[in-house]
């Protein structure tokens, strides 16, 4: 059997890591299996090196295709172009493409366009939300994939109501969860954690990057000051894209118990996540972690692709308007915040299912 993953962003490396795990265990078990990584280069992340990749063992992948840059119609086409000529001159059995960015959609496409099967790690996840290119992505790659692995039970329930058969519906967990409980007990303080004398349960963390909350100068503004204000004074650590930076510095924003840091490798990340008090983002996969961990979550978004973080786990998604941050915020201080739970199959076993479904469909080579 002979499998293509697919990765086009950093976050698609955190799910495709455990992927290469099972396989690898089961390829010393003698099974007849070959895999190949192919990295689009959608993104260009500088933290992204060779020390990203062993510290949380991924291999470095077979072919980067460099097919980052230029609007979303330019990329999806470099994307396209590239992995048509990649796959052309190594064919394979399944392509394996995880999450809903661009890589995502354009890779499936090709692949479907030579007859060869596709599989969707996190099929049948939906925002509902047809502004957001993610759930275009999410909903194009899902008309054409040919098996459906998915992290929850309203995912199955999206893909039936699209008309997806139930023998192509695999509930498997989550794979960013695998990747998580595998190196949890690896994680490690970053390197400001005694300079700015932090301490358990005494700081939140933020992250913002969606264009309607950082981009709007006064909504950004507007965010950021209601989350100071009710913080009491705790550090806020916000890990921030230079560009997001700027646009602080731009408005005037600071605060003494405001630090904002370059953007982190994942185990120090993580190991913030960890220890804080609450974390406010408006990311998705963020949402899930702080679920498994049990760290209180508020969501600054309208709507979310995750709604088991908040039917069962630990987050709370409240709108963008900041004037709903002080009555979270004062749960969290209050010790109102609901306990959540883990969603069913988040067990760090996710990956494991996955192959064991793809080797009961293909003949071994």
């Amino acid at each position: 059997m002979k499998i293509t993953l697919v990765a086009g962003a950093r976050p698609n490396f955190m799910k495709i890591a455990p992927i290469i795990d099972a396989l690898e265990t089961d390829i010393n078990k003698g099974k007849l299996i070959k895999y190949r990584l192919v990295h689009t280069g959608q993104h260009y992340d500088r933290n992204m090196s060779g020390s990203f990749f062993e510290e949380l063992g991924i291999p470095h992948p077979h072919v980067n295709l460099e097919s980052g840059g230029g609007s979303q119609a330019e990329q999806t086409a470099n994307i396209m172009i590239n992995f048509e000529r990649d796959l052309l001159t190594n064919p394979t059995d399944v392509v394996i493409v995880v999450g809903d960015v661009t890589s995502t959609l354009a890779c499936s496409i090709v692949a479907k366009k030579l007859c060869t099967s596709v599989a969707h790690v996190e099929g049948g996840i939906r925002s509902g939300d047809m502004n957001m290119p993610e759930e275009i992505n999410r909903i194009v790659t899902d008309s054409i994939s040919d098996f459906f692995f998915t992290t929850s039970k309203i995912a199955n329930d999206n893909l039936r109501k699209a008309g997806v058969p139930d023998d192509r519906i695999h509930f498997v967990g989550n794979t960013m969860i695998d990747t998580l409980l595998k190196h949890m007990s690896r994680l490690k303080p970053p390197t400001f954690w005694n300079t700015l004398h932090l301490k358990p349960q005494q700081y939140f963390v933020v992250t913002l990057h969606r264009p309607s909350n950082v981009d709007d100068g006064k909504q950004l503004k507007s965010l950021v000051e209601s989350i100071l204000y009710s913080s009491r004074g705790l550090p806020v650590l916000f890990p921030v894209h230079p560009r997001t930076a700027k646009n602080l510095q731009i408005l005037g924003i600071a605060a003494p118990n405001l630090h904002l840091a370059d953007p982190m490798g994942y185990l120090e990340f993580n190991y913030l996540v960890k220890h804080a008090k609450g974390v406010i983002t408006d990311s998705g996969g963020i949402t899930e972690e702080t679920t498994v961990m049990g760290i209180p979550c508020i969501t600054l978004r309208t709507s979310t692709e995750r709604p088991e973080t908040v039917t069962i786990g630990t987050n709370e998604l409240i709108g963008n308007d900041s004037s709903f941050i002080p009555f979270y915020i004062d749960k969290i201080f209050n010790m109102e915040w609901k306990k959540g739970s883990v969603p069913e199959m988040w067990d760090g076993k996710s990956s494991e299912r996955i192959i064991d479904v793809l080797l009961e469909n293909y003949v071994t080579i």
